[in-house]
């Protein structure tokens, strides 16, 4: 029987909405503010009403095409899809400046991106007269190459540039200074101004954002969400998180729908730790989602070092007593890779339309929604009652035994 239960959380516990939002406010922000490249032809508010915000995400994943393809082949961090929309525009930008204006071109890509170097990129396309307008669906059409997993989307995105350029550049890779930028922007989306300068004691650039924090949505009644999960632990089984949340957005909004303390805190591994991790072991980055990193640590304890996590040998000797519940193909990956179960929940973005990329990965469980985990309780306590009376010795026929 099962006897770790590691959860994701968007996706699972709460709604994708405002994660997704922030992603795709964040690659507009970069593209049209004049703390961005400042771009003529869309308009940027700090405070945008639902309809904006609406309008924004239809853009960016150009009517959740290219949401649905990232999550497909296991893009899973936030933070990565801004860098990689935004990257792959301002490349595309780039490649026509550079027919234009080479030597300053280069000039940029032989340095990290930084927003002042944004806004002197935008400063030169209006110079030169050259108008960009952003090709949001193209950047699934020019990086998907029909494989799911180990997928280096930020190599990819290297290798146009020097294809065009002639320079190699490390200007787009995970952790470089574009893709701090871009998550610097994202959390000021999702946290809004007094959370950000509070917990990332960096300067806001826009007072007026409030924030998504305290506008999270349950993806089912906590009330049965929770008795779930009392259910499991009722039968001895220990609850975990691994989330590519970091650690203030993972508690705050499960500290309010009263779900938090339904998990053991050993096991509630997000982003942050994720993060910590990339910085002690940097040529082992990235460490989220498809890599095992994040659930390996929540079911190994957040007291172990993180070498433990890092280094561990993988498939998980007990791995079949592990079940991992999550709504992506970057969840599953990370599952097959330690050799745990795993069980699919069809409440993530693309709902009921994931079944058929499940079925075909061959997830062991498909759940409507995380409450049907109860049935799965009581399947499992049926098979271990089953199989206690199977074993059961009948004294008639056991002999003397030693």
């Amino acid at each position: 029987m099962v006897q770790v239960v590691l959860f994701d959380v968007d996706g699972v516990l709460l709604s994708e909405k405002r994660c997704f939002d922030s992603t795709c406010l964040s690659v507009w922000e970069l593209l049209y503010s004049e703390h961005g490249l400042g771009l003529s032809g869309g308009s940027f508010r700090p405070a945008p009403e639902e309809k904006e915000i609406e309008e924004v995400r239809q853009a960016v994943f150009d009517d959740e095409r290219v949401l649905e393809w990232l999550k497909s082949i296991g893009v899973n961090s936030n933070w990565d899809m801004v860098a990689l929309l935004f990257g792959f525009q301002l490349q595309q930008l780039l490649r026509e400046l550079h027919s234009m204006n080479p030597d300053f071109v280069e000039e940029i890509l032989a340095r990290p991106i930084s927003r002042l170097a944004l806004q002197r990129i935008g400063e030169e396309t209006r110079r030169v007269g050259l108008d960009f307008e952003p090709r949001f669906a193209e950047v699934r059409d020019t990086l998907d190459s029909g494989q799911t997993g180990d997928v280096d989307l930020p190599e990819r995105l290297s290798q146009l540039v020097q294809e065009w350029s002639g320079r190699d550049s490390d200007a787009f890779v995970h952790g470089s200074s574009l893709w701090k930028l871009g998550r610097d922007v994202y959390q000021e989306w999702y946290l809004g101004h007094d959370w950000f300068e509070r917990e990332e004691k960096k300067r806001s650039f826009y007072p007026e954002k409030t924030g998504f924090l305290q506008q999270e949505i349950p993806l089912a009644e906590p009330e049965t969400i929770r008795g779930t999960l009392d259910a499991l632990s009722k039968e001895g089984i220990q609850l975990g998180i691994g989330t590519g949340r970091p650690a203030l957005e993972t508690r705050v909004p499960l500290e309010a729908l009263g779900l938090w303390d339904a998990f053991d805190p050993n096991r509630i591994v997000t982003a942050s730790d994720v993060r910590q991790a990339e910085e002690i072991y940097p040529d082992q980055a990235p460490l989220g989602k498809p890599h095992p990193f994040t659930y390996v640590k929540a079911y190994y304890g957040r007291e172990k070092p993180d070498a433990k996590s890092v280094g561990a040998r993988l498939p998980l000797p007990d791995g079949e007593q592990i079940l991992v519940v999550g709504d992506s193909v970057a969840d599953l990956l990370a599952a097959r890779k330690m050799g745990c179960q795993f069980a699919a929940t069809l409440t993530g973005p693309t709902g009921e339309r994931a079944r058929g990329k499940f079925e075909e990965l061959q997830a062991d469980y498909i759940l409507d929604d995380v409450t049907q985990l109860s049935g799965l309780l009581q399947e499992w306590i049926r098979r271990r009652e089953e199989e206690n009376e199977k074993d059961a010795i009948d004294p008639a026929q056991s002999g003397s035994g030693s």
